[in-house]
Formats: C-alpha cells, structure tokens, sequence
C-alpha cells in the first residue's frame, strides 16, 4: 500500500477520506452518490473522425498562451474520439451537449448514477429549464434528418446531409470512462453543513469519489478535466488521487471553469465571452490544454480561449462570481440611500449615470431584492475562507461584506412589506410573483423568495399565495419547507399556477423574480433588439453560405434565422431538419403533472389586477420590472427597489 498522501492545500480541503474503505467503485456511489450527505446541487427538473490537435497562434489583445507559442512540432495527444462528462447537472448537461452538438465527429457520453436524471435527460421533458437547450439536446443525441433547402436570399439550394447521434446519457458510468480520451468531472461542490469550516467551506467529497473511480477505469493518457467549481487546489488533490491508484501512468488534470449564467446557460456556451483552461506549465500540461482548446475550437474563436497555470484557473472562477456578486450588492447600497434621502432620486438613474463610464460599463448595475441562486453565495463564502486559513482577515471581511449588504437588503425589502401595511400582516392576503432565483430558469435553490416568504411568514398573515410560471409546485414546495417554518406558518402558504388566483382579494404583491410576463402587456423594446440580430444572422447567411461545402452548426444556426426571417415559421427547427421525438410513455409523471398542472403563460393585466385586489393595493416591486407611474394610475401604490419618491 502507498504511504498516505499529504493534503494539497490545508486551507481548503483534506483527501484523508479518499482512503476511506468501499467508497471507491460506482456501486458505492449508489449508497453515497457523489456524496450522501451534500445536498444535490442539479436545478429541480458516431462517425470517427479527428479534429485538429495542432496548437494555433491566437492574437488575443497582445498576450500569447504558452499553449500557442511553444508546441511547434511537438506530437499531440492523439485522436480525441471520445469525452465523458461524469456528473449530468446544470454545468455537465448543457456543456456536453453543446460539445456534442459543435463537434459531430466526437463520441459524447455523460454519466451519472441518478437514473431519473438520466431517463429526463434521454426524454422531452429535461431536468432543467434552459431556453434553447432541448434543440440542442435532440439535434446530438437523436441525430437529424437529410435536409434541402431553398430560402429567399440563397442563389442555389443547399443540401444539410443527415446528422448521426454522438451525445449519449446513462448510468453505465466505468464503460464511458474507460472509453474517453478527456473526461470532465462536473459534479456537486455545495458548502460543507457540519464540521470543520461549515457554512463556509466548499465540500470536495464527491470530486474525491468521482476521482476515485476515474483513476481506477481511465485509459493512458486520458485528460483529465475538473469542471466543478472547487476550491483552490482541487486540481491537485485530484492529481494525488491518480497517483495513489494509479503510480505508473501519468496524467494531467486541467482546471476549465464554467462561467454559466442560469436562464441563458445556452447562449453563454453557444457565445463565450472566453473560454478558461488551467494547466501545469509543463510540455506536457501545456499539451493537454491544446487538446482541449482545440474541443473548443469547434466554434470558439481563438482569442477568446485563455490558458493559464491550474491554481490561478482555479482562483478566476471564485473571483469572477464573487465580483459579480459584489457589484449587485453596490448597487443595493446605492438603492437604500436613494430610498432613505427621497428628493426623487433614483438608483436607475444613477445606474444609468455611471454605466455611461467606460471603466465600470452597464452591466450587473441594476439593483433589486438581492441575488440568490447556489453560486453567488457559495463561491463568496469559499473565498473568505481560504482568505481566513492565509490569515488574510481583512480581505475574509471585506469579501463577506457583500454577503451582509445582501441579507440586509432582502431584510429591508420585507420590512417594508410589514411597514407600509400598518405594521401588521393578521388578516391579510400577500401575494408573491416569482419564486425562482432568476427568470428563466426553474431553479428554486437559494431563492430570494424564500427568505422574503420566511420573514413574511412570522408576521402571520392570513394566506401568502405564490405564483411563478416556469416552476414546478413541488420544487416550491420542497424550499419552503426546507425553510424552518412552523406547521401554522406552512398551512398559510398557497402554491397555484395562475397569476389571477394568486393576487385575487391580496392586500400587497410581491414582485421577487423578473419575468416579462410580470411588466404586463407591453414588454419594451425586447422585439426590435431580437429583430435586429436576426437581421445580422440573416445578413451574414446570404453572404458567406452560398458556396461553402462544409456547413457546420453554427451556419446552420444563421440558416434559421435567415428561414424566420424570410417566413412566417416559428419555434426551435425552421428548418424541419430534427428527428421526430420519441412519445412518452402512457404513465410518464411529467406529461401527468404538466397537464395536471399548466403554468399560466399569459402577461399580467395590471388593470384586472386592481380590480381583483384589496384595498390598499400594495405593489412591491423587487424587481422593478413595471411602470410605476402606470400602476399609480390604475389605483395601486407602487415601491419599486431605490426609488426616492
């Protein structure tokens, strides 16, 4: 047996279970499932061929990767013929399907031991909700269909040959990885609930576990890649693990952080703002993050793929979430004072003002109730405490600030609830619009909503009614209750699936997600800005498809758009070129409960709302998503987040 093998980063995490007995095969995982006791962190619901591997000069702003610069004439990998994502969650689902789905000629497998996840993922009815993303999902795993296209705009006709499936979910999980040239781990890294570093710490047990079996069964020369979010250091933990089982192959392990937002997860993969790979800064590290890049290159530019060291990757992703998080809660700052001086000021107005500078941009400037959500929060609290283990207490502190600003202002926000209604909530109805963390998404985890609803809650009101459009009632349910409610305060609480039963006969509404169904009828200006880019896909498609021979998905991307364009077609295939989906069997829960229970789609008529409520007719706008004027016009009072009047 091997000597015990140290741990690669004290602060953040130790490998001593790595040798605990029975815990190191999939069947084990079966009893402890990437972990027992971590909560799952997954949202509620081939031809052989080679791509190239030779390592490309990239012109990104002056700066050359040493992946671009120094692998002349040096041999790569191999082939890359197969991947496996382990882990079929928010962050291994959707990137191996839009890895699948750029790259045809690779063998795609993701694997995870949840067999309901598993069979949601090989159905119509996915585990999460992402616009765009079944297409995605049905154009790789069930192939497409030949195709022969005439559109207005193209001189000829062009000729989609069929797609041949290369994106495959299962269980069989040693199968997969003894086949895979690269192998991403994509599994759950939540905050640890006991122990040393609770509530703070990120709980790397189900990495270890997934390692574990990845170092028994993978091939020679397989790479390696942690795709989970992870502490620093994780990269090298996993390296020890490799080692310790298998001392006679070498491996290299890559750090490449997603950088997904929930609700355009596609979008973000489809069109990165960069692509991160970490690696060590060995011939041979340096090799294996060109054979990734190179994955990548499908339909990545270049200049927009980064290579750095593995523990500065690593850092990047915990640094990227926290800054985000901490220009949100700057903003919340600013809003409270708009609120408390009055005069008219106006946190949009000063989020405009400062947007306009080009040092600081618009972006992440809106202020509302807070952020939730399972990264935000998570990944803040990873990095104060890593601070805190360096005995950095001020940098620990100044990182949790952001945290405090966050609870304050979800706190203020309902304490203004309870205020503007007389300092009481007995006898009275409120109602809450939006229960997931984020529009477009269904996950419910960390929810804003949820705090709101507990504090609420304590001030005992007759009914609080909680309608959201893309959330099952079930997942609502399940929060709540995770919530530390009394059973009295439960029994008050009403989940339904229309916005009209929610507000009727309510004394206030809650706006805590920013649906567009919300603002009622009239959306903005979101029409003309999607009319707008479809005219540049559309442009693009006349000028550069007309003689190309090898089409790939992203011109095919621009084709539909050009087919919407130029007809009356809607929906997810233009094009007609996806393979029918396989019906769901007669006892299919999802089909049962979506019928069951039919999310009310239809914009909020704000003008039947008024007539629906009770006196006073509170709006609390969280979101500030509606017209505060036009609402005060049809009778309601209006407190939207940082308005001063």
């Amino acid at each position: 047996m091997p000597a015990r093998l140290p741990r690669s980063l004290p602060s953040s995490h130790s490998i001593a279970s790595t040798f605990s007995p029975g815990s190191s095969t999939p069947g084990s995982w079966t009893v402890n499932p990437w972990n027992r006791d971590t909560p799952d962190t997954s949202p509620p619901s081939s031809d052989a061929g080679s791509p190239k591997l030779q390592a490309k000069q990239a012109d990104d702003g002056g700066r050359i990767s040493p992946v671009d610069g120094s692998l002349d004439g040096q041999p790569p990998f191999g082939v890359v013929r197969s991947i496996c994502f382990v882990g079929a969650g928010f962050v291994g689902g959707p990137t191996a399907a839009v890895i699948a789905y750029h790259n045809p000629q690779i063998q795609v497998n993701v694997v995870d031991l949840n067999e309901e996840r598993i069979k949601s993922w090989n159905s119509a009815h996915l585990p999460i909700h992402e616009t765009g993303l079944l297409k995605v999902v049905r154009t790789a795993r069930d192939g497409t269909l030949d195709k022969t296209l005439a559109l207005p705009g193209l001189p000829h006709a062009i000729e989609l040959k069929r797609r041949q499936p290369n994106l495959v979910f299962s269980t069989r999980v040693v199968e997969a990885i003894e086949d895979a040239d690269i192998i991403f781990i994509c599994v759950n890294t939540p905050t640890k609930t006991h122990g040393i570093g609770a509530g703070s710490m990120a709980d790397v047990s189900a990495i270890e576990s997934a390692t574990r079996t990845v170092a028994k069964h993978a091939k020679e020369g397989a790479i390696i890649v942690e795709k989970s979010t992870v502490p620093c250091g994780t990269a090298q933990m996993i390296q020890d693990i490799l080692r310790y089982y298998r001392p006679d192959v070498e491996f290299e392990v890559l750090s490449n952080p997603e950088f997904l937002a929930e609700g355009t997860a596609v979008e973000n993969l489809m069109h990165p703002d960069r692509i991160l790979i970490g690696s060590a800064q060995t011939l041979a590290g340096l090799r294996a993050a060109a054979v990734v890049k190179d994955v990548y290159g499908a339909w990545v530019p270049a200049a927009r793929i980064v290579t750095v060291n593995t523990f500065s990757s690593e850092l990047a992703k915990l640094v990227a979430n926290t800054m985000l998080a901490q220009r949100i809660s700057s903003v919340n700052a600013v809003s409270a004072m708009c609120e408390e001086l009055g005069l008219g000021a106006d946190v949009e107005d000063v989020s405009l003002a400062i947007g306009k500078d080009a040092r600081l941009g618009s972006k992440f400037l809106q202020a509302g109730v807070g952020f939730g959500g399972s990264c935000f929060e998570k990944d803040i609290l990873n990095l104060a405490y890593l601070a805190r283990e360096l005995h950095l207490d001020v940098v620990a502190d100044y990182w949790l600030a952001v945290l405090r600003m966050n609870e304050d202002q979800r706190r203020r926000y309902a304490r203004n609830v309870v205020r503007e209604l007389n300092g009481s909530l007995r006898g009275k109805k409120i109602a809450i619009l939006g229960f997931a963390f984020k529009d477009g998404t269904n996950d419910t985890r960390n929810s804003i909503a949820v705090h709101v609803i507990k504090d609420l809650a304590m001030e005992m009101p007759r009914e609080i009614a909680i309608f959201d459009p893309g959330c099952a009632s079930a997942e609502i349910r399940e929060e709540v209750e995770k919530a530390g409610l009394t059973p009295t305060q439960l029994e008050r609480i009403k989940i339904l699936t229309n916005w009209r039963d929610c507000v009727h006969e309510a004394s206030a509404v809650c706006i805590l997600t920013q649906w567009k169904q919300f603002r009622g009828s009239k959306l903005g200006s979101v029409a003309s800005s999607n009319k707008k880019a479809r005219k540049l896909a559309t442009d693009w498609a006349t000028s550069c498809l007309t003689d190309k021979v090898d089409i790939s998905e992203m011109d095919i991307l621009a084709l539909e758009e050009l087919a919407r364009d130029k007809s009356s077609v809607t929906g997810d295939d233009p094009l007609e070129r996806l393979a029918p989906l396989t019906p769901c069997p007669e006892e299919c829960s999802h089909c049962r409960i979506g019928s069951a229970e039919a999310h009310d789609q239809e914009p909020v008529d704000w003008a039947e709302v008024a007539g629906m409520m009770q006196e006073p007719r509170w709006v609390f706008d969280g979101r500030n998503v509606v017209n505060q004027l036009e609402l005060q016009g049809l009778g309601f009072r209006v407190r939207g987040i940082g308005k001063g009047f």
